[in-house]
């Protein structure tokens, strides 16, 4: 394997500041000059994933492609770089979310109507913002709903390449079955 190749492919990936694609790394050694397999660029990926290895950086394949980051073992040291405080996700973002997530794609009124209580404009307009969700389309109903997705911004935010990898949700307890009053007595 070709160190210069691997060296462009790790300048890339520190330079781009945002997931690159392999097909991306193509056409940007193809602009200059280099030709090569997209074969060759996931080797180079594999042996910075090796140089990587005892430091405290990683390469990761998320859903826009590839990235260079720092583990995650080391962020708390970094946190103190930084004088602004992120903003908190509020509980109630964060159960919007992971509704669109899991059912996706879904109307505000589904949300709703799982989460037992009225979604606010601000929830809404807060995911599409950070852009963690998209409008996909309105569903054939009387007033066309708006249907949200999740974006790849999420799933990069996650550091997931696809929805499929996000947690199995836990078994709900089926009401029925529970005689509240026999408990309570």
């Amino acid at each position: 394997m070709d160190i210069k190749i691997t060296n462009i492919v790790e300048a890339i990936l520190l330079g781009a500041g945002r997931p690159i694609r392999i097909s991306e790394m193509r056409s940007i050694l193809e602009n200059d000059g280099i030709s090569v397999e997209l074969s060759d660029i996931k080797k180079s990926l594999n042996i910075l994933e090796e140089r990587y290895a005892d430091t405290s950086l990683e390469i990761i394949d998320v859903a826009s492609g590839y990235r260079i980051q720092i583990k995650n073992e080391h962020s708390a040291s970094l946190s103190h770089l930084w004088n602004e405080k992120t903003p908190r996700i509020s509980k109630a973002l964060m159960e919007t979310i992971s509704i669109i997530a899991y059912k996706q794609p879904v109307t505000r009124g589904d949300i709703e109507d799982i989460r037992g209580v009225t979604v606010s404009t601000k929830t809404i307009r807060d995911l599409l913002e950070r852009n963690w969700i998209k409008l996909s389309g309105y569903r054939e109903v009387p007033g066309r709903p708006a249907l949200y997705v999740t974006t790849k911004d999420f799933l990069n935010d996650l550091s997931l390449k696809n929805i499929s990898e996000l947690p199995d949700l836990p078994e709900s307890i089926d009401n029925k079955d529970i005689d509240l009053l026999s408990k309570a007595v």
